[in-house]
């Protein structure tokens, strides 16, 4: 997968803030990652051991128990643009795997992405930023088999310092992404950031 001069557009697609804009006020931030579940920077850590592989079969629901997520996927692809579609904005315990990507479970790093908020409140992915290294994220797949995965790291990014071969690059091992919007706001241009959750398979739940 490459969407490597798309984040930007990422961004502006999984959510606009329409709920910010109606209550006015900033009290209603979602919550943003602590630096301290950040990828370290001093040195170079080894990268855990990540499980076997498995073969492609498309998600059916992601499940944080941390964050109290468990809610159905559907598919995404590009709009004409080049930007990822977002999930229907109706429904606000919703997420989206970008289907030109690989599957979760499978080799390289699978995109999972969601609204933050829509005009009705805080949706699925409201929390993102609060998870915590070690965290444990399920994916039920098509195939009935739950791949499990632990986060590495929680990060912001701001849209115009997006780091898209960081995100979206090809990995060696089975790996996830889960995105939604974050930083700050402006009413005229929706949301600054995006953030980002980086984990690992660890093997089947």
């Amino acid at each position: 997968m490459d969407l490597r001069g798309k984040a930007g557009l990422v961004a502006i697609a999984v959510c606009t803030g329409i709920w910010l804009i109606r209550t006015g006020s900033d009290m209603d931030l979602p919550p943003q990652p602590a630096t301290t579940e950040a990828f370290a920077r001093a040195a170079v850590a080894a990268e855990p051991d990540a499980g076997i592989p498995l073969p492609p079969s498309d998600p059916v629901r992601i499940r944080i128990p941390a964050i109290r997520v468990d809610a159905p996927v559907t598919r995404l692809g590009l709009r004409a643009g080049g930007s990822l579609e977002a999930p229907p904005a109706g429904n606000r315990n919703l997420a989206g795997w970008y289907r030109g990507g690989p599957a979760p479970g499978a080799k390289g790093a699978s995109i999972i992405a969601g609204h933050v908020d829509t005009a009705e409140g805080p949706a699925v992915f409201y929390n993102l930023g609060t998870l915590k290294k070690g965290t444990r994220i399920e994916i039920t797949r098509k195939d009935g088999r739950t791949a499990a995965f632990a986060v590495d790291a929680v990060e912001v990014f701001d849209n115009n310092a997006f780091p898209d071969r960081k995100v979206y690059g090809a990995t060696v091992r089975p790996e996830l992404r889960v995105i939604t919007c974050g930083g700050g706001f402006d009413a005229r241009t929706g949301y600054q950031a995006n953030v980002v959750a980086f984990a690992h398979l660890t093997g089947e739940a």
